[in-house]
């Protein structure tokens, strides 16, 4: 099985069932008769973007992040609104604190819009390092984050 072919079978397996560890992921592939390594599922995730997130019993869940850039940009206004407790510019940093279990997913709409002024985040289980390549770049995510999405 080729590559586009297994990352399609991944999106249904996740799509379809509660699968919340690289492990629950492999062994499912495997009973629709795909081996693969974990190291290939890794890279595999990150190719599609894919991020826990809580489902609606609270779980935390693989889900594949999709969206064009004004849909994300409403998703990220959202999660701010219902799971950003913070922003805090760090030179040319920015740090966000968020509800428990919502670091990733929030991570991962921002790295989706792609911010000319953000060179990638560093995602935690509640903190995210929103990296910029200056401080006016980390200046202007941070005006950008409180004007946009919390005033």
């Amino acid at each position: 099985m080729n590559k586009t072919e297994r990352q399609s079978l991944m999106a249904k397996i996740i799509n379809q069932k509660p699968i919340g560890t690289q492990e629950e992921l492999l062994a499912e592939l495997k009973r629709a008769g795909i081996d693969a390594t974990q190291a290939t599922i890794s890279r595999d995730i990150r190719e599609m973007r894919v991020v826990k997130a809580q489902d609606a019993t609270g779980n935390l869940r693989y889900t594949v992040f999709r969206g064009d850039s004004a849909s994300q940009l409403e998703r990220l206004s959202n999660s701010v609104q219902e799971v950003g407790l913070s922003i805090t510019q760090v030179q040319f940093m920015n740090v966000i604190k968020t509800l428990p279990s919502n670091g990733n997913l929030m991570a991962a709409i921002i790295d989706g819009i792609s911010f000319p002024q953000v060179v990638g985040t560093i995602a935690g289980h509640d903190t995210i390092v929103v990296i910029s390549p200056d401080v006016e770049s980390a200046q202007w995510f941070n005006a950008a984050y409180h004007r946009a999405f919390v005033d």
